[in-house]
C-alpha cells in the first residue's frame, strides 16, 4: 500500500512538471482495496479494472518502472508506451486491461469468466469499477448473465463515495449502490469496510472459493474514499471539509500501521525502502525511449503478442 501511495504521489508530479500526456486518475485512499483483494486471488485468475487501476496494476505484480515508463508513453512501458495511465495491461500477470469507458469492461470481464468455464481450467476472474457504473445499463446485464450461467467471477464495487464530481448518495435511490442491488440477481449482499484490507482479504477469499468450487458470481462493495479529485488538474474542492477530515482518519495505510503495532525505527526503514524502489523505477522509466514512427503500425491486430 505504501509503494502504491508513493508512486502515485511521484505521478502527480510528473504530471504537474508536464511530463505526463493525457490524464491521470489516483486512486489515493484506496489502497487497501487493490492489495487485500490482491492478496485473495490465485496466480492464474485474471484482473479487470477501470482507468483509475495504478494500485489494481501494482497489486497484481506490474513492475513499477513498467508502469511509470508506460504513462510516459516510452518503450519500456507494459504496452509499449502506447497505452498511457487509463490502459495498463500485462496479460502475463492476469491483467487483461484498464477500461476508460465507465462499465464497458464488464461484460468483458463476463466474457472471461465464460471462457473459463469452455476451457475448464480452474481460473476466477475478479472485475473491479467505481461506484458510479452501477447506474450504467451493461452493469446490470453483465450481471444477470453471470449470474443465470453461474459463471466463476467476482465483481467489485470500490465505492469511494463520488461519482466523477457528484457524490453518489445524490443519483443512486439506495444506500450502497452494488450490495443493496445483489438480492435482484440472487446474490447475497456483500458489504466491507474497503479501508480494512484484512476484511477486504476476507470477503475477496470467500468470493472465490464460491467462483471457483462453481457457485457462481459474489458482488463485493467496497466502501472506502478518493482521497485525491477525480482526475489529474480537480482539486476536490467541492467535498465538505468535515468529510475530507473524517475520512483522513480512516486513511487505510495509517489504520494498517496502527494494527501492526510496529517500531518507529522499522517503519521509518520501510518508508525509506519505499522511496527508494519508487525513485529507481522513476529513473529506470525516463531513460526508457520514446517509440519512434516504426510503432505506429505495430500490435494493432495481427502482430499482438499473445
Amino acid at each position: 500500500m505504501k509503494e502504491i501511495r508513493a508512486f502515485e504521489d511521484k505521478l502527480q508530479q510528473l504530471f504537474s512538471d508536464g511530463l505526463v500526456r493525457g490524464s491521470t486518475h489516483l486512486a489515493n485512499g484506496q489502497e487497501a482495496v487493490a492489495v487485500g483483494a490482491a492478496a485473495a486471488l490465485a496466480p492464474q485468475d485474471v484482473v479487470f479494472c477501470t482507468y483509475r487501476g495504478h494500485h489494481h496494476c501494482l497489486a497484481r505484480g506490474m513492475p513499477p518502472e513498467a508502469a511509470f515508463a508506460e504513462i510516459l508513453g516510452r518503450l519500456g512501458g507494459c504496452c509499449g508506451g502506447k497505452g498511457g495511465s487509463m490502459h495498463l495491461t500485462d496479460p502475463s500477470l492476469g491483467l487483461l486491461g484498464s477500461y476508460a469507458i465507465v462499465g464497458a469492461h464488464i461484460p468483458i470481464a463476463v466474457g472471461s469468466a465464460w471462457a473459463s468455464r469452455v476451457n475448464g481450467d480452474d481460473a476466477v476472474t475478479c472485475c473491479f469499477f467505481g461506484d458510479g457504473t452501477t447506474t450504467i445499463g451493461s452493469f446490470h446485464e453483465a450481471l444477470n448473465l453471470a449470474a443465470v450461467w453461474r459463471l466463476p467471477i467476482i465483481f467489485i464495487c470500490e465505492n469511494n463515495q463520488y461519482s466523477e464530481y457528484t457524490p453518489i448518495a445524490e443519483v443512486v435511490p439506495v444506500v450502497n449502490p452494488a450490495a443493496d442491488r445483489a438480492s435482484a440477481y440472487g446474490l447475497k449482499s456483500v458489504l466491507v469496510d474497503g479501508n480494512d484490507i484484512e476484511a477486504v482479504r476476507s470477503a475477496v477469499t470467500d468470493a472465490r472459493g464460491t467462483a471457483a468450487e462453481g457457485n457462481g458470481p459474489s458482488l463485493i462493495e467496497a466502501v472506502t474514499y478518493r482521497q485525491s479529485g477525480h482526475s489529474r488538474a480537480d482539486p476536490g474542492t467541492y467535498k465538505p471539509a468535515a468529510e475530507v477530515a473524517y475520512w483522513n482518519t480512516r486513511d487505510p495505510i495509517k489504520l494498517f500501521e496502527t494494527s501492526l503495532d510496529l517500531p518507529t525505527g522499522e517503519l521509518e526503514a520501510m518508508n525509506r525502502g519505499v522511496e527508494a524502489t519508487i525513485a529507481a523505477a522513476l529513473e529506470v522509466a525516463l531513460a526508457s525511449p520514446e517509440p519512434g514512427p516504426e510503432a505506429l503500425l505495430t500490435s494493432v491486430w495481427g502482430d499482438a503478442p499473445t
